[in-house]
């Protein structure tokens, strides 16, 4: 075995002073010719507590199929997983994006403690896609992500549906527009199967990034949960990586500046999760790759939006698969000389050479043609203003209003801003601001899919605004501005706005402003103070002292 694919395990296994290492390794059933192989890391995010990764150890058989086929030894650990679905609109959902952090530090750790000469990683739900990838960038040995897949539809009375039609059936039974019955039948059959949110979710949209940012190969991804032919991609990505090792291409050869635009170009053109530009943020960090919160309205702008998905549109990502597939939307940006074309790939091809060979379905609606688009700017904005000096994240779909000015009504926490929701207390025209959600004053920054869906769900979805320092889930619709940075646990200007006070969206300005003067935000911020910490003992802790801005990526390092 060629020594140069042994670069970190023979340190670990070979020479006379490592017996006791190969002694402990020969207890668990490998033999000498495995300990004289390439130690491959698979790093599961299996968990039997939600659809999204619950297949997962199915799939990392396929995948250590694929590298014992290849000439590796694979060693499968796992890392842990938290359901935003399941948490959502709970305490338990401060643990999401806290849960990114450990996932990135577990794989790291035991890569590390392993000395693992390659890994694959095997990802489902949110925070386990970009934690997966922050993982490997960090131990930058050749590696690539596996996405376990899309959920299949849902059938509800003729009609296909998601988990945000669930959500949205919340706030409809709580203005009394459908029975108990009906939101039973539906919460019964909206997700049939393994796999992760069907919509342009947060999870399909970091899916697809991460295959135009090329840690997963083009396509391989895309593949839906149940489809047989997931196992297939599975095997394949097994046999990838031990390319990848044999040709030393490692996160850090892939993840250019180049890569990064391809990415977020894909968020916009398919009117992707918000989320996505916290996690590229992060990953970034992770590379040591300048990106800074404007670029991404920057190349929004001039990204059409292509792909009518849900939560707006009418598709999901397994009729965006059926229609061609991440390489059909890859081809469409690449004609239309948006992306970098011959950034590598973890299938160790050019993007381009990966997008050349799809086939789109005959007559398909899921990808727009470039000369009719959905719109023709993409479906990210980055606001600034006296409420969001560092910016705040809002998706568009060119339905919205450019400009919704109306009176404040304030939430210190998502709870008493869901009650005043379900009891029918917001108001046409009002400005929602729900805060102390953000990374530390949650801590954890909690996604509010729960207040968003009752609001749509009461049929207030284009007539009130909402703005927080916490997050939205991908299937978040309407007016929504997120990430608002400074946090208010920060002293940012978003804890001292007052009940009633003036609240402007201007979104061809690009501005999110309370009406009051610099001397009135001064004052009052030089009364506030700063709420005691909700935990001052374990992970949220650790987390809160050590987490930075949203616009930073509410990453954790010290010093921040």
């Amino acid at each position: 075995m060629d020594s140069r694919l042994r670069e970190h395990s023979h340190i670990m296994l070979d020479g006379p002073s490592r017996a006791p290492a190969r002694s402990y390794f020969k207890a668990i059933g490998l033999s000498d010719n495995d300990l004289a192989k390439p130690m491959v890391g698979v790093a599961n995010t299996w968990i039997e507590a939600m659809p999204c990764n619950s297949h997962l150890r199915h799939l990392a058989e396929k995948v250590k199929e694929g590298i014992r086929a290849a000439g590796g030894t694979p060693l499968e650990f796992n890392t842990i997983a938290i359901s935003d679905g399941e948490s959502m609109g709970t305490e338990g959902m401060k643990a999401s994006l806290v849960s990114r952090e450990v996932i990135a530090d577990s794989i790291e750790l035991v890569g590390r403690g392993y000395m693992f000469d390659a890994m694959v990683a095997l990802a489902g739900c949110d925070k386990t896609i970009p934690g997966t990838a922050m993982g490997l960038i960090r131990l930058n040995v050749p590696s690539l992500v596996l996405y376990g897949g899309s959920i299949q539809p849902g059938r509800f009375r003729g009609r296909d549906v998601t988990i945000q039609d669930v959500f949205e059936a919340v706030g409809a039974h709580s203005a009394g527009k459908i029975t108990d019955a009906d939101l039973k039948e539906i919460e019964s059959v909206a997700c049939p199967g393994a796999g992760a949110c069907g919509g342009q979710f947060t999870a399909n949209t970091m899916a697809l990034a991460l295959e135009f940012i090329g840690l997963t190969p083009l396509g391989l991804g895309n593949v839906p949960a149940t489809d047989r032919r997931k196992d297939d991609a599975a095997y394949r990505s097994g046999t990838l990586v031990m390319d990848l090792l044999r040709q030393g291409v490692t996160p850090r050869h892939i993840l250019t500046r180049k890569a990064f635009e391809n990415a977020i170009a894909s968020v916009a053109a398919t009117g992707g999760s918000t989320n996505a530009v916290l996690h590229l943020l992060a990953m970034a960090k992770e590379a040591e790759i300048e990106l800074h919160l404007e670029e991404f309205d920057a190349i929004s702008q001039r990204t059409p939006l292509l792909a009518d998905m849900k939560p707006w549109g009418r598709f999901t990502a397994v009729d965006l698969y059926n229609a061609g597939g991440t390489a059909l939307l890859a081809k469409r940006l690449l004609d239309a000389g948006l992306l970098h074309q011959n950034q590598t790939t973890a299938g160790l091809k050019t993007l381009e050479e990966e997008a050349l060979a799809v086939k789109e379905q005959r007559g398909q609606e899921v990808v727009r043609p470039l000369a009719d688009p959905i719109k023709k700017t993409g479906g990210l904005m980055i606001l600034k203003g006296n409420l969001a000096p560092e910016g705040c994240v809002l998706k568009t779909s060119g339905h919205e209003k450019p400009y919704h000015r109306g009176p404040a009504r304030v939430f210190n926490r998502e709870e008493d801003a869901m009650d005043a929701a379900v009891k029918g207390l917001i108001k046409k025209g009002d400005v929602v601001v729900v805060r102390y959600e953000g990374p530390r004053g949650g801590p954890g920054m909690r996604e509010m899919l729960g207040l968003t869906a009752a609001l749509v769900g009461q049929g207030l979805g284009e007539d009130v605004a909402l703005l927080t320092d916490g997050r939205f889930s991908g299937a978040t619709r309407g007016l929504m501005a997120g990430h608002v940075a400074p946090e208010a646990a920060r002293g940012g200007p978003i804890a001292i706005v007052a009940e009633g006070d003036s609240v402007v969206f201007d979104l061809d300005a690009r501005k999110l402003q309370v009406e009051l003067s610099d001397a009135e935000i001064k004052a009052r911020l030089a009364k506030w103070k700063a709420p005691a910490p909700h935990y001052k003992t374990g992970v949220f802790a650790k987390y809160a002292a050590l987490v930075s801005s949203a616009s930073l990526g509410a990453i954790t390092r010290a010093g921040i």
